[in-house]
């Protein structure tokens, strides 16, 4: 900055001749300042560790850069217990999750907004936005007027700083589980200008209003001024963009393009003159570095370090890298190594001319191209003796447009939205033969998008008076609602004649088929409506539909529900890891349930579902085979809950304290009876239905005709 000091000086005490001595003088000292051998400038590695010291720097970011950023504010770790039950007559367990509040500086300098956040080297927040976790989160934009963030402002009081003029972003009960119960390492896609920013703008910014170049050199998706001091991050531009700086005005200005501020004769002034000389001289190509690496953070490897080389041919064996601590695409790196390396060639080629006293306004870092020669020079240094001005050139290279580049394999985190959390609530009778003592309702979820993964669960038997946590949900389900109905059947034989159309939550979700043998031992088991059957073919139809056929009807004593679906019926495909269960008492049985799930993507707030407990999942199958017999004898095969498969011949376990079987007669009569027969008296009403009484509810009706 000397040089628009000394500047300013030599034009106020020696009229324009004075300022351009002035202006040579002053680069002489500039020289010292922003010369490059000692760079401070940043370094990869120095955006990549989150930190939370005093102290620590706070860089300016420009365009999109991911930072990692320091923490400047936390609480204690946030302790949560549930309790949950292991079973009649087993001890429960209660379970501890943790979590903070804290918050995050990322820039010194406005922000737009804040993209893509990793933990661990995780995906956090995706591109839309969507957090993998449920976390409430508050960027502040860095404006010079903002407030003090509401919930430090809670904790600290009225102390807390708002500090302005600084984008910062909070947590607010982060869960640590997933990152061992501690603050993860954060790393924040930061976008603080929609559009790639120049070199010379950034150097403008940070030279604040000493440096001029809005709009020069080249343009950088993003770039951080991470750095010891403002010369080192100066030096850092100038290097990577192959620009230097000129006093122009009273500014210093960022200098990219081989235009000439004029055009001389290498004839020297006063060349009648003894002592006047005219030198040039050309380094030896070993002197040229004959590799140079350009490392940057490259977008298409989610900011990840790439690196991109240029190479000439010939002698030499001298490597030269740059660190640029800014996100470029790959073959722009490229072509900045390549145009780095031209320079470098054509630096090689250094010059003496010797000029009149009129030309002292060419200071040092002006561009020149000499008469009768190609190409165009850069004055790097200036003496002035005997009123002849001798002036250092150096050749100028040329600029690499573009240059082809892969960013190499990319390993990028999954962003899958989760979507809005879907739950179907619902009973099943004992499939897995257990003989239940407590009614148990199933709760089957998923999201409307493959990313959703679990959501917390509250249940209520009082219509929602009062809430009572039940966990969380289990695996995604597969689930779905029908599009067509399957006809009305038996249960004794498989359907061949029937199929129905299914829409799944979303085209991630898939069906399989399923031969006798996979039928047999349980396989493609699910709840249509309030029918359990099994289906042997899947057929995609496009999209996220399927039809099924090849059915199983009326399995585990679902048999009267068999035809009685509608169309928008809730399909569930029943997989043992995919559905949570909740006890509730033998007292909610014929009463209400609502169940409420929240997921991270439902931002609308929790999803509820309502349902009946009516004992399906205590009581046992209804009585099936009623037939007359002679003399007015009514009889019956029971079945058993705790037997659905028939293993070696005989009747299965009757699975209840008593055997007892209600009769309902045509007159609203009913007899109890304790074996599977029952004999009519002449004149007797018409028996209407059969159920079997269990320890814990009595079974649905079987219907005589």
């Amino acid at each position: 900055m000397a040089t628009l000091l000394l500047t300013v000086v030599g034009t106020v005490f020696g009229g324009p001749i004075g300022g351009a001595i002035g202006a040579i003088a002053g680069q002489a000292i500039d020289g010292q300042l922003l010369k490059g051998p000692n760079r401070e400038g940043p370094r990869l590695s120095d955006l990549s560790v989150q930190t939370s010291s005093y102290g620590s720097q706070i860089p300016k970011i420009f365009g999109t850069m991911r930072v990692a950023g320091t923490v400047i504010w936390s609480t204690d770790l946030i302790e949560s217990r549930s309790s949950r039950s292991n079973g009649k007559g087993q001890p429960g367990a209660n379970d501890y999750s943790y979590a903070a509040s804290f918050a995050v500086l990322l820039s010194a300098r406005r922000v737009a907004r804040v993209g893509r956040i990793w933990a661990d080297g995780n995906l956090l927040r995706g591109a839309e936005g969507d957090f993998k976790v449920m976390t409430s989160f508050r960027l502040h934009q860095g404006d010079e007027g903002q407030a003090a963030d509401p919930l430090i402002a809670a904790a600290e009081g009225a102390m807390a700083p708002a500090h302005r003029g600084m984008a910062y972003v909070v947590f607010e009960n982060l869960p640590l589980g997933e990152f061992g119960n501690r603050i993860p390492s954060l790393t924040f896609e930061v976008i603080a200008d929609e559009a790639p920013v120049a070199i010379g703008t950034i150097a403008e910014v940070l030279g604040e209003g000493l440096v001029a170049g809005a709009g020069i050199g080249e343009a950088l998706p993003g770039f951080s001024t991470f750095g010891d001091s403002a010369r080192g991050v100066l030096n850092s531009l100038a290097e990577m963009g192959g620009a230097w700086f000129a006093p122009v005005g009273g500014t210093l200005a960022l200098r990219v393009d081989a235009t000439p501020d004029r055009v001389i004769d290498d004839a020297g002034a006063g060349a009648d003159r003894p002592g006047i000389r005219r030198a040039r001289k050309l380094a030896a190509i070993e002197t040229v570095p004959q590799t140079i690496t350009l490392a940057h953070y490259d977008p298409a490897r989610d900011y990840q370090i790439g690196l991109q080389r240029a190479r000439r041919p010939g002698a030499g064996y001298r490597s030269t890298r740059i660190e640029a601590a800014a996100a470029i695409e790959a073959g722009a790196a490229k072509a900045l190594a390549a145009t780095a390396l031209l320079r470098a060639e054509a630096a090689r080629e250094q010059r003496q001319v010797a000029l009149g006293w009129e030309t002292l306004d060419l200071a040092p870092g002006a561009v020149v191209t000499i008469t009768g020669e190609s190409g165009a020079w850069r004055v790097a240094g200036w003496s002035l003796e005997a009123m002849v001005l001798t002036l250092d050139l150096v050749r100028l290279g040329g600029v690499v447009g573009s240059a082809a580049a892969s960013s190499g394999r990319v390993l990028a985190s999954p962003d899958v939205a989760a979507g809005a959390t879907l739950i179907h609530v619902f009973e099943l009778p004992p499939v897995d033969g257990t003989a239940r003592t407590m009614p148990r309702v199933h709760v089957a979820a998923a999201g409307t998008a493959p990313g959703w993964r679990r959501a917390a669960l509250l249940y209520s038997l009082d219509d929602g008076a009062q809430w009572v946590s039940a966990g969380s949900t289990a695996l995604p389900a597969t689930i779905g609602w029908l599009v067509t109905t399957p006809r009305a059947t038996g249960s004794a034989l498989r359907d061949v004649a029937s199929s129905f159309e299914v829409e799944l939550a979303h085209e991630a979700m898939a069906l399989a088929d399923a031969d006798d043998v996979a039928l047999d031992r349980g396989g493609n088991l699910a709840l249509v409506g309030d029918e359990l059957m099994q289906f042997a073919r899947a057929e995609p139809l496009g999209g996220t539909r399927w039809r099924l056929s090849g059915l199983w009807r009326g399995r585990f004593g679902t048999e009267a529900a068999a035809g009685a679906q509608a169309v928008g019926a809730r399909f569930v495909l029943i997989e043992a890891e995919a559905l949570a269960a909740i006890d509730v008492p033998s007292s909610a049985m014929n009463h209400a349930i609502a169940v409420m799930a929240a997921g991270i993507g439902d931002s609308d707030g929790p999803v509820r579902a309502d349902g009946v407990v009516r004992g399906v999942s205590v009581a046992p199958p209804p009585p099936v085979h009623v037939r007359f017999g002679d003399a007015g004898v009514l009889r019956w095969v029971r079945r058993s809950r705790m037997g659905w498969a028939w293993i070696d011949g005989r009747d299965v376990p009757l699975g209840e304290e008593a055997e007892a079987y209600l009769i309902d007669f045509a007159d609203g009569s009913r007899a109890e009876v304790a074996a599977p027969e029952f004999t009519l008296a002449i004149g007797a009403p018409a028996p209407v239905a059969l159920r079997q009484r269990g320890t814990h509810a009595v079974s649905a009706p079987t219907r005589i005709l």
